[in-house]
């Protein structure tokens, strides 16, 4: 099955949120030139709705961005979600003003995922990574709590 992503995107008076399932580039990368074109034409969807008003960006963006980010990021550089490519595209998002939200209020704090494989017990043993975000724009990140 290919999955393509998918976006809800819901207005309010003063913000807009948007939920996102960005696609994952696949076993082998055989999809990360799509996902970094999805990244590119994302960005510029996201950037012409902050030009209107504040936005809330959140849901399953497929990336582990650091690598305090998953348990094993020595072993993963070339694994989908923690290419140095998918990594750049949700820096370059970060650079257009959006924030990690946790990583803005927890900047050091380690072992803390929300994606664990169902094989080999990686939940009981905490073996996980940090794939889905919440990244409102910096205007409105002071809400943050």
């Amino acid at each position: 099955m290919i999955r393509r992503g998918r976006v809800i995107t819901a207005e309010f008076d003063s913000f807009y949120l948007v939920a996102a399932y960005v696609p994952n580039s696949s076993r082998g990368l055989v999809r990360l030139d799509y996902r970094q074109r999805w990244d590119v034409d994302f960005r510029a969807y996201l950037k012409g709705l902050d030009s209107k008003k504040p936005l809330i960006l959140c849901g399953d963006l497929n990336v582990a961005h650091q690598e305090i980010d998953l348990k094993n990021p020595k072993t993963n550089k070339k694994t989908p979600g923690f290419t140095p490519q998918e990594r750049e595209g949700f820096g370059a998002l970060l650079d257009e003003g959006f924030i990690d939200s946790f990583r803005q209020l927890y900047p050091d704090k380690q072992y803390a995922y929300t994606f664990w494989t169902y094989m080999m017990n990686a939940r009981g043993k905490n073996v996980g990574w940090r794939l889905d975000l919440l990244c409102p724009v910096k205007s409105i990140a002071s809400n943050l709590v």
